[in-house]
């Protein structure tokens, strides 16, 4: 395990040697019931959910252009991590959606 400064400790299981369950621990987790399962410290999801923001506009109202944006916007919504492009994309749609109502 390695901490970080943040106090989050990391586990990384060693792949050359991975733990092993004993047989009464195997028996144990097969004879277990869903019912039985403590989800207490788990919230309900809610019918909303989590959607992803491309998830919202059809793939077939998307145009790939190309557009150039000041390097520290990229590096911004890049250090979002993931479908960062997703997030641009929403965060104009915002600004188009404001400019509509101020219209």
């Amino acid at each position: 395990m390695t901490e970080k400064s943040t106090k989050t400790v990391y586990f990384r299981p060693d792949r050359s040697n991975p733990p092993t369950m004993t047989e009464a621990e195997m028996r144990a987790l097969r004879e277990l019931r869903d019912e039985d399962i403590d989800f207490s410290d788990i919230p309900r999801l809610t019918s909303s959910g989590w959607r992803r923001v491309s998830d919202l506009i059809p793939a077939e109202n998307k145009k790939q252009i190309t557009l150039r944006l000041d390097a520290d916007v990229i590096e911004f919504f890049r250090g979002t991590g993931r479908r960062y492009q997703s997030r641009i994309n929403a965060a104009l749609r915002d600004y188009v959606n404001a400019q509509k109502k101020a219209v």
